[in-house]
C-alpha cells in the first residue's frame, strides 16, 4: 500500500514544485542527436517573464537517464555572455530536480540523454514536463551527420544550415501552461556511428577539400537566440555564446549583422548594435 502511495506524492510534489516556478517569456528546447558523442545533447535556453522577481528560483526536471547536466549558467541579457552557475539536484524518481537560484533573466542548461546507436533507424524522445509556463515555446532539432530520412515531431517547418555545413529544422510552437507536457520524437537513419563532429572535421580536414565557410571552424559568438516572426513565416536564429566548456559550439544561420554578428529583423537597414547598413 506504501509503495502504491508513494509515487503518487512524488508527483504530487514535483506538480507543486512546478507551479511554485516563475514563468518564462521564452524558452527553446535544443536537440543535437549524436553530436559530439554517442547521446542526445539537449539544450534549454530559457527568458523569465519580465514580472519574475531576480533572484528568482527555479526547479527544473530533466530525465534521470541523463545521469545530471553537464552545464548551466546564465547571462544579463540576449546577447550577454554566458557565466557558470552553481546548481543542485536530487533523485526525483524518472527525474533528475535541477535547482538554481537565477540572478539574472537568462539561464542556459544542458544535459546529455541516453540514444541506441546499435541499429541504423535511430529514435529518440524527450518530453518537457511542464515545469513552468512559457509564454513562447520553439525548438531546433540539428540533423546528425551522415543521416537521413530524419523526422520529427511536432513538425518543424523552418530549415536551415549552419555554419559547420550542418541542417536544423526549427519552429515556434505557441505557449504552454504551468503543467503542460510538450512531447518531441525523432526518427532517422544513419550507419557511420561516429559523432557528427568528428564527421565534419574528417571531412574539413581532408585532402583537396576547399576552403569555404562551412568547412572552416568558426569563432563562438557570445549572442542569445533570438525567434523572429516576420511576414507570417517564423525564423529562429540561434548561438551559443563563449563558454569555456568541454567543446565549442556554432551558431545557426540566419539574419544577422555583417559587421557584429547580431541579429536583425526583416525590413532593418541598419544594424541596431553597431549601426552598419544592412543588405
Amino acid at each position: 500500500m506504501i509503495r502504491a502511495i508513494f509515487p503518487l506524492l512524488l508527483a504530487f510534489a514535483l506538480g507543486a514544485q512546478a507551479a511554485t516556478n516563475p514563468p518564462l517569456a521564452a524558452l527553446q528546447i535544443e536537440i543535437w542527436p549524436e553530436y559530439d558523442r554517442p547521446q542526445a545533447l539537449v539544450i534549454f535556453k530559457g527568458e523569465l517573464a519580465p514580472s519574475a522577481r531576480l533572484p528568482a528560483d527555479l526547479s527544473l526536471r530533466i530525465p534521470a537517464s541523463s545521469g545530471g547536466p553537464a552545464a548551466v549558467a546564465y547571462a544579463a541579457d540576449e546577447s550577454g555572455k554566458l557565466l557558470n552557475l552553481p546548481y543542485k539536484h536530487e533523485d526525483a524518481g524518472n527525474f533528475i530536480l535541477v535547482r538554481i537560484r537565477l540572478p539574472q533573466r537568462y539561464f542556459h542548461l544542458e544535459f546529455y540523454d541516453r540514444i541506441a546507436t546499435d541499429k541504423p533507424q535511430r529514435e529518440y524522445r524527450y518530453a518537457w514536463p511542464g515545469d513552468m509556463a512559457v509564454e513562447r515555446v520553439s525548438v531546433l532539432v540539428k540533423e546528425p551527420a551522415a543521416s537521413s530520412n530524419l523526422a520529427v515531431q511536432p513538425s518543424l517547418e523552418f530549415r536551415g544550415q549552419s555554419p559547420d555545413g550542418m541542417t536544423h529544422r526549427a519552429a515556434q510552437l505557441g505557449a504552454l501552461k504551468a503543467g503542460q507536457t510538450l512531447p518531441i520524437e525523432i526518427r532517422y537513419t544513419k550507419t557511420d556511428s561516429r559523432p557528427s563532429s568528428e564527421i565534419i572535421g574528417s571531412t574539413a580536414s581532408a585532402p583537396g577539400a576547399q576552403s569555404s565557410p562551412s568547412a572552416q571552424p568558426e569563432a563562438p559568438a557570445p549572442t542569445w537566440p533570438l525567434v523572429l516572426v516576420a511576414g507570417g513565416a517564423v525564423v529562429l536564429l540561434g548561438s551559443v555564446a563563449a563558454l569555456v566548456w568541454r567543446r565549442r559550439r556554432v551558431k545557426p544561420s540566419g539574419n544577422f549583422c555583417p559587421k557584429c554578428g547580431r541579429a536583425t529583423q526583416a525590413g532593418d537597414r541598419f544594424c541596431a548594435n553597431c549601426g552598419a547598413t544592412l543588405g
